[in-house]
């Protein structure tokens, strides 16, 4: 029987993820808040217990790597802010501190603090826009509107 929206699958998927916070929690010291969206195929690298932080309202997206313990073995700290969405490939080398309200474009390499409120893209990253309004999960206010106003009037519903 096929489905007919994957919207059913949505309670699975939550129960899924709520088990892998609580094992990046408990096993790996990761210090996630409880509205963390984050994909299953994230991968954190925590040179110890407390060394990686993710703050509320934060979407980690799939293919990402958070690491905190560097090449020589010791470990600095991460910290990913508020309100932060961290774009599909990217990667967060030790000692970073993503700022709150702020976007880290796909497949950037982010090696230096990224201040808050920004959106950061590249390889190396580089700020290419400043003093931004992001809401939760790092959407931009006005992609609701692109949504209902281009979508839906061109499909004429």
């Amino acid at each position: 029987m096929p489905l007919k929206s994957l919207n059913v699958l949505r309670p699975l998927r939550l129960r899924i993820t709520g088990l892998r916070r609580k094992w990046l929690r408990l096993r790996h010291g990761i210090h996630l808040a409880d509205t963390v969206s984050l994909s299953l195929k994230a991968r954190f690298v925590s040179g110890a217990p407390g060394s990686i932080r993710v703050g509320t309202d934060t979407l980690v997206a799939f293919k990402t790597l958070v690491v905190s313990r560097t090449a020589e073995g010791s470990v600095r700290p991460v910290t990913i802010g508020d309100n932060c969405f961290v774009g599909a490939g990217s990667v967060i080398l030790p000692g970073v501190t993503i700022g709150n309200n702020s976007i880290v474009g796909a497949s950037a390499v982010v090696f230096e603090d990224v201040p808050a409120r920004s959106i950061v893209a590249g390889n190396p990253a580089r700020v290419v826009a400043s003093d931004v309004d992001i809401l939760p999960f790092g959407r931009l206010p006005e992609a609701d509107d692109n949504t209902q106003k281009y979508w839906f009037d061109q499909a004429g519903r």
